[in-house]
């Protein structure tokens, strides 16, 4: 064996080192800019629906009962929906927070954040999403979305941490993708009937509050 590669610590080259260093600084940031968070509710959707189109409106609405019920509102700080959430949150009086990510096509963060928060690895704002939600609901979204709802599910289903609300909001959006969780991967054993406990699929702002309200005590 080369006496490079006999011990772990030579494997580290320089930029590892700092790759490391940069990793905790950012997960450090993020704890102090976070860690005075009201209970906060995390909002996943797409980041290119237009702010003329209802969903948009809904998601405004959504985030402002939501301010008014007493939680902050955090988002991933972009366009889209994460922008029509923080709208409504900003424009309720409440924490609007993003937790901003910097991609190789820049995605720039909107105007309503009252907290801005920025990542260049997501799994650390993974890791700020779980950390400070005490809920989350998902509008209709993309692969981003899917990422963030397929995390907690795991995180919850392998008893990482502690569970908490997942919304789907929308049957007909999130319909199809239920149908083949049940008809495929519980059918085939994959996941166990009682692991669709996890989430629950609700259609109006009224109703996500109100579940949230009875979950979530503040």
């Amino acid at each position: 064996m080369p006496a490079s590669r006999q011990y772990l610590i030579n494997d580290l080259s320089m930029s590892e080192s700092w790759r490391l260093f940069k990793i905790m600084s950012e997960i450090v940031d993020g704890i102090e800019q976070l860690g005075d968070l009201n209970p906060a509710v995390s909002i996943f959707g797409s980041a290119r629906v237009s702010p003329d189109d209802p969903l948009y409106h809904e998601t405004t609405r959504l985030a402002d009962m939501l301010c008014r019920a007493g939680y902050s509102v955090i988002t991933g700080g972009g366009p889209g929906l994460m922008e029509a959430a923080n709208k409504g949150a900003s424009e309720a009086g409440g924490e609007s927070v993003g937790l901003h990510i910097h991609l190789p096509l820049e995605q720039q963060p909107n105007k309503y954040l009252t907290i801005r928060s920025d990542y260049r690895y997501f799994f650390i704002r993974k890791l700020m999403f779980v950390k400070y939600a005490m809920a989350y609901i998902a509008m209709p979204g993309g692969f981003g979305t899917l990422d963030e709802l397929s995390e907690a599910m795991v995180l919850i289903q392998t008893r990482r941490i502690k569970p908490f609300p997942i919304i789907f909001m929308g049957r007909q959006f999130w319909s199809g993708l239920i149908d083949w969780f049940k008809g495929t991967l519980v059918d085939k054993g994959y996941v166990s009937a009682n692991d669709l406990e996890l989430f629950t699929v609700l259609d109006t702002p009224e109703e996500a509050v109100a579940y949230i309200r009875r979950h979530v005590i503040i």
